[in-house]
């Protein structure tokens, strides 16, 4: 399939033909007046939206019978009408059958969907009086904020919800575990009438994604970030243009990169975009994990391809793995995780090959190349000792560097030390250490990043020591520790460095495809 580019939306040059599912994305409209809706909803067709879920309760005055008729007539898309009270999550206050009647209404003035709460449509029902409208599909829903239950109990709802008359099962239920979303897959999986099931919060976003391959009715998209009418929706345009969401299909394999926090990484617009650029059909997402080992249990089906993994948890999964390559089992550190054919887990360490040559470039610069590494003697300050510090640690070790560990705390520098053979210090002691000159420092914690964008582990007096300073740390790309190391004239690398280096064994891992260098550096140039 062929998409271009532009003004940075992706088209498809096909039109709807080009849809490899017939899952539909549902832009939700919520403003004061009709006018902004209507607005709204103009807005939602040309972001690619199915249709639009018109929230009669988000109105600030409302004319049933005016309004109701405009909206209908004035859409360019399909609607489907939700009149949320406040006890399902919603904005409504007012007496049930004045709420009830305005649906009612909505069904004969020719809305294509309504949506009815399960614990309200045995009432609706009673109004209706048999008088459905052939050409309206009744949505009947259920919305838990609190968690989200059994198997069992999802199945029972499902049924009641069936039982009650329902066109379209809906139920949104909330993730307190990413687990939590493999049993709404499971339902929505075998469920024999169409069905909307979503799981709210970041940690439910893979169903909100992935409904096309599980087989889900539709998705809620909004217009702009932030903007949501339920906690955790993704925009039309991150749908359309990250996930290719009109490419998924039953035989889509799942990528992602595990971590907490996880949604400033920038791995899902590098891989997505690479498996667009060549037609490899797999999806890679955020996955917000707080147990690793759970999460492996849960989701070890082959359809679970392949993972990156970064902070906090590149030690813990190296337990969870059936196999890991020699490197990473002595850094005891993984950062990329393969399911082979037979399920077994194979994890292994991009990281340390990424950060490090990106150093070593830099040092050389256009210095003509020397035999054996510009590393070799020299003094070698990392920062952290979690995974990604054991990496650069053993790294740069491995070069001929003299290795010295700065961390919080001093007893875990010590440790990584020991094995790596080298020195320890607490980070307090970090700015006062400077036995020599042209030093390099190299930064693996999470400080300075968004949203920490003023802290720094070392005063800027410090730097002038270092004759080069690598910070891990990609959102922001110039974290504070870089730009004051600029300032003080001292070279730089950033973590976008580093993370275009350990990206390209992850995708030829991942793909068995060559990786795109050239495309990796592009989409990483603009940040």
């Amino acid at each position: 399939m062929e998409l271009v580019v532009e003004s940075g939306v992706k088209k498809m040059e096909e039109g709807e033909a080009t849809r490899r599912n017939q899952t539909l994305i549902c832009a939700p409209i919520m403003a004061d007046t009709v006018d902004q809706m209507l607005n709204l909803m103009q807005k939602a067709k040309t972001s690619g939206a199915d249709l639009v879920e018109v929230r009669l309760d988000s109105l600030k005055s409302f004319n049933p019978q005016s309004n109701i008729n405009t909206i209908i007539k004035q859409s360019p898309l399909p609607t489907l009408f939700t009149y949320r009270p406040t006890w399902e999550g919603g904005q409504y206050a007012g007496d049930e059958a004045s709420r009830l009647d305005a649906l009612r209404l909505a069904m004969k003035l020719g809305a294509d969907y309504i949506d009815v709460e399960l614990k309200a449509i045995d009432e609706f029902n009673t109004a209706l009086h048999g008088n459905k409208s052939a050409k309206c599909k009744v949505i009947v829903s259920s919305h838990n904020y609190d968690n989200t239950p059994s198997s069992e109990e999802l199945g029972n709802l499902v049924a009641r919800i069936q039982a009650s008359g329902a066109d379209i099962v809906k139920f949104a239920t909330t993730a307190l575990d990413i687990t939590d979303v493999a049993r709404v897959f499971q339902i929505t999986v075998h469920s024999q009438v169409p069905i909307i099931a979503m799981v709210m919060g970041e940690k439910g976003l893979m169903s909100r994604i992935l409904c096309p391959k599980f087989g889900g009715y539709l998705t809620f998209g909004t217009l702009e970030v932030g903007k949501v009418s339920a906690p955790g929706q993704p925009t039309i345009e991150d749908l359309l243009s990250i996930y290719n969401f009109r490419q998924l299909g039953p035989d889509t394999r799942i990528f992602g990169i595990i971590g907490k926090p996880v949604s400033h990484s920038k791995s899902p617009l590098l891989y997505n975009e690479a498996f667009r650029s060549v037609g490899f059909n797999g999806i890679y997402m955020p996955l917000l994990v707080d147990d690793v080992a759970n999460f492996f249990r849960t989701y070890s089906s082959l359809d679970f391809a392949g993972f990156s993994c970064t902070i906090p948890h590149k030690e813990a999964i190296v337990d969870c793995c059936d196999e890991v390559n020699p490197t990473a089992k002595l850094i005891g550190a993984v950062n990329c995780v393969v399911r082979r054919p037979d399920g077994k887990l194979f994890g292994c360490n991009t990281d340390y090959v990424g950060a490090i040559s990106a150093i070593e470039e830099a040092l050389q610069g256009s210095q003509p190349i020397m035999s054996g590494s510009p590393l070799a003697r020299k003094l070698f300050v990392v920062i952290g000792a979690g995974g990604a510090g054991k990496a650069l640690a053993y790294g740069a070790k491995e070069k001929g560097a003299r290795v010295v560990i700065a961390n919080r705390t001093y007893e875990r520098a010590r440790e990584l030390a020991d094995v790596v053979g080298g020195q320890a210090l607490s980070l307090d002691e970090l700015s006062n250490f400077h036995p020599e000159n042209d030093m390099i420092l190299a930064n693996t914690t999470s400080i300075g990043m968004q949203p920490k964008v003023d802290d720094t582990p070392i005063s800027k007096e410090a730097l002038r020591y270092y004759s080069l300073v690598f910070d891990a740390v990609y959102t922001p790309k110039i974290t504070r520790l870089l730009r004051e190391a600029q300032e003080s004239g001292v070279k730089i690398v950033t973590g976008v460095e580093m993370f275009i280096g350990q990206a390209y064994e992850q995708y030829e891992r991942f793909t068995g495809l060559p990786a795109p260098k050239e495309l990796f550096k592009k989409i990483m140039a603009g940040y």
